[in-house]
């Protein structure tokens, strides 16, 4: 049976989640600039309290963006770590999706307008509707001032707003019949993704994981 790690750091919460013998365990906390120092402590505690070795795990998922800077890096760093000296695969999983793959798990909503707060006063945002239990997007991931963002052509029926983007509800230019400004990404939902990827046999090599910032030069370096 597959044994999988997941976890995220690219919000202000910090979680960890495991999929081991059909069971899911996980450690969820809001810690700010925190994550460096408790993420593989929370990895630990978790593999510990499951009775799980590091070798037993099949793959490990990870958050791949967008998200903060730091909190993308500091996650990719520890996945890659761990995936090298494991040998294992890694599961990218957009962070958009598990934004609306806990909407759909928390308030069973069908379609899901993800955003997160991007600062500098833009949002990440995503479209994603379910089919079969997993939330799949609808055109394309974005970084969009809030007047710019929109709902997928041809879409109809109830959408769901999940992120903090939606603290800019008053400025989307998309309406939904409800929202939750406070919701942020977690470990469970980005491994309940991996999951449907790992048995699509999506997972990649740890050299190919790569953070998701969709701005194309947040990390290119400066030319002197």
């Amino acid at each position: 049976m597959t044994t999988l790690l997941a976890l995220d750091t690219a919000t202000e919460a910090c979680s960890v989640a495991l999929l081991h013998d059909g069971k899911v365990t996980s450690h969820y906390e809001v810690i700010p600039r925190q994550h460096a120092q408790k993420l593989l402590p929370m990895i630990k505690q978790l593999l510990a309290e499951s009775g799980v070795a590091l070798n037993a795990l099949d793959a490990i998922a990870f958050g791949r963006g967008p998200g903060a800077f730091t909190g993308v890096r500091i996650a990719i760093g520890v996945v890659q770590g761990l995936a090298f000296a494991l040998e294992r695969p890694v599961l990218p999983v957009s962070n958009l999706a598990a934004l609306a793959q806990g909407a759909l798990r928390e308030q069973g909503v069908q379609q899901v307008a993800a955003a997160i707060d991007a600062r500098m006063d833009e949002v990440y945002w995503g479209c994603y509707q379910a089919t079969a239990g997993e939330m799949r997007l609808v055109g394309r991931e974005a970084v969009l001032p809030p007047e710019q963002v929109a709902l997928p052509a041809g879409s109809n029926g109830e959408w769901f707003g999940a992120g903090t983007g939606w603290g800019y509800a008053e400025r989307l230019a998309v309406k939904v019949a409800a929202s939750n400004p406070g919701a942020l990404p977690s470990a469970l939902d980005i491994l309940s993704l991996a999951t449907f990827a790992w048995a699509r046999g999506e997972a990649i090599v740890a050299e190919q994981a790569q953070p998701v910032y969709l701005r194309d030069n947040v990390a290119t370096p400066k030319k002197h």
